[in-house]
């Protein structure tokens, strides 16, 4: 169960560190973009998933870790369409179904 929650956790984190780049990303310029506390706010959430990763690491075989990850494609897709207003199509629904199905084979 802690595995379950440090996924969760882990790619939760990479998903939304990913929407707070996005936002950073639309602050005008270069030199904009390093005033904005979106920038630092995805750096840190990369870095705690980072950390959350090694963690799993230690547990799990990297066989099984790395295609975990994939749920991130779907926390993306969920928040894109929720925060960023994006359109969830058949086809995105259908893609991140398709890679998650290869993750649970790959992990199981």
């Amino acid at each position: 169960m802690t595995d379950l929650l440090l996924v969760l956790s882990m790619t939760l984190m990479g998903s939304a560190a990913a929407l707070l780049l996005k936002r950073a990303s639309g602050a005008g310029g270069l030199l904009s973009m390093f005033r904005t506390p979106w920038l630092y706010g995805g750096g840190l959430l990369y870095l705690a998933s980072a950390v959350v990763n090694i963690l799993l690491l230690r547990r799990l075989d990297y066989s099984v870790v790395l295609p975990l990850t994939s749920l991130t494609y779907l926390w993306t897709m969920l928040l894109s369409a929720r925060l960023l207003g994006e359109r969830l199509t058949g086809r995105k629904l259908a893609g991140t179904a398709a890679i998650l199905a290869g993750a649970a084979l790959i992990a199981l």
